[in-house]
């Protein structure tokens, strides 16, 4: 949710209203968009939905 609401500038409410799927799909279109747009010549980023949960509480 961070992740959609850092990059779009919307509140925590308005990304709960979006559907689990589509949240995915929202993370994958920026991630995507960004490694367009930063590419790395010595490293491939990864995409957010690439990572590994760290265990939020």
């Amino acid at each position: 949710m961070a992740f959609i609401s850092y990059y779009f500038h919307w509140s925590e409410e308005e990304v709960l209203k979006i559907e689990h799927v589509r949240r995915r799909r929202w993370c994958s279109e920026i991630s995507s968009i960004n490694m367009s747009l930063n590419p790395s010549e010595s490293s491939r980023e990864k995409s957010i939905l690439d990572m590994k949960p760290t265990g939020f509480r």
